[in-house]
């Protein structure tokens, strides 16, 4: 079994940054692909940016591209999501979330096994 333990959440301010980050522990993990996706009240659950083992790869939502980066640490089975230039919009409860098998498309919510518990991010005007 694999935890995942999101942190960094709170209140922000429009324009602002905030950093989450997301622990893995548990059974040896070396999960192909980490992803953090959010939701937002009365919203669906959405993608925000993924990034694979080798961190040579990594994929955004059209609405965080160029605010938001993704990274890991795979020694330390941590994946961060530093977030910039904030707007009210990113209001939501962000989740991290990993695969335990090999998918070509980052966005699938579905291809994810381990999902954290949730952070949330409140975003002020």
């Amino acid at each position: 079994q694999v935890q995942l333990v999101e942190s960094g959440g709170g209140l922000g301010q429009a324009g602002g940054s905030l950093r989450l980050s997301c622990a893995a522990s548990g059974r040896t993990f070396s999960s192909p692909a980490m992803g953090w996706f959010r939701q937002a009240p009365g919203k669906e659950r959405e993608f925000v940016a993924a990034i694979r083992w080798s961190a040579a790869n990594t994929d955004y939502a059209d609405s965080v591209k160029g605010r938001f980066t993704i990274s890991r640490e795979n020694a330390k089975n941590m994946v961060y999501l530093e977030m910039n230039a904030l707007k009210p919009e990113d209001t939501a409860v962000y989740y991290c979330a990993a695969m335990t098998t090999f998918w070509p498309i980052l966005r699938s919510a579905a291809r994810y096994t381990y999902w954290g518990q949730g952070t949330q991010v409140t975003v002020s005007s």
